[in-house]
């Protein structure tokens, strides 16, 4: 307990999956965090919902395609708390009916994913890092993917959006790691989060076990917890890298798995 205590943290994206789980181990962890999302009454609830627990939590909407809004979300953090220390910027979008491949992409669904997934990182950042020059320092984490190192047969704009978060995130640590300032990146695997609990076919989910060399895939806490060492001073000589959580799924040879099956079936 205490990892972060006494830190004002805005979390994005934080009414339900990954974000909301950073934001409750963020907050048992000692910090006051602000729960930032386009779904308000379900941010509302969950802050209550910590609140009632006893913990420092409060809610604000955020529109992450709009630059006034991701500025409101800051400066409302700011305006309460008197500071922000932690920035995760979390939101994240993808539409697989029009996200495909080069040629038959939707070009405006392009350009809406570069504006909430990428620009919205460098918006957040932008208006965050005055604000913790002043503080001292800060730590300010984004969400990558794991698409922006894999490329796929669709998610094309999705896995060039977050390609672009992984190394924006190198320049914010660059030009101000010297105002003690750290920015690293998370790269999540499949991570079963409620979206992707009813979303996702369960042979899918079980095709991404299948290629895991862990056999079994990911939970919202276990990106959770890498957030909160991220914002901790346990991080304080880290910066500028992504760490992939991804449950070994892209370390190996791709064809192990099926090999070790074919061969399996050979000793039979």
């Amino acid at each position: 307990m205490g990892r972060v205590e006494g830190k004002i943290a805005l979390v994005t994206g934080a009414a339900s999956g990954i974000g909301l789980a950073s934001a409750q181990l963020l907050a048992k962890e000692g910090a006051k965090v602000v729960l930032a999302d386009f779904n308000i009454e379900g941010a509302k609830k969950e802050a209550k919902s910590l609140q009632e627990k006893g913990y420092e939590v409060l809610a604000v909407f955020l529109d992450a395609g709009d630059q006034a809004s991701i500025k409101a979300a800051v400066e409302f953090t700011v305006n309460t708390y008197g500071t922000i220390n932690v920035l995760y910027n979390n939101v994240g979008i993808t539409n697989l009916r029009k996200d495909l491949d080069v040629v038959n992409m939707d070009l405006d669904e392009w350009d809406r994913l570069m504006n909430v997934n990428l620009k919205s990182v460098l918006l957040g950042a932008r208006y965050a890092i005055p604000y913790m020059q002043k503080a001292g320092g800060g730590s300010i984490i984004n969400t990558t993917s794991m698409a922006a190192f894999a490329s796929d047969s669709i998610r094309s704009a999705y896995g060039a959006s977050k390609a672009g978060v992984a190394h924006l995130t190198k320049y914010i640590a660059t030009q101000y790691g010297k105002d003690k300032i750290r920015c690293n990146a998370i790269a999540p695997g499949l991570i079963l989060t409620p979206a992707a609990k009813n979303n996702l076919p369960q042979k899918m989910l079980e095709i991404f076990t299948k290629y895991n060399a862990l056999p079994y895939n990911g939970e919202a806490e276990d990106i959770g917890y890498a957030v909160v060492y991220l914002a901790s001073d346990e991080s304080k000589f880290m910066t500028g890298q992504v760490m992939q959580i991804e449950g070994g799924h892209y370390i190996g040879n791709p064809t192990i798995a099926d090999l070790d099956a074919w061969m399996a079936e050979q000793q039979k």
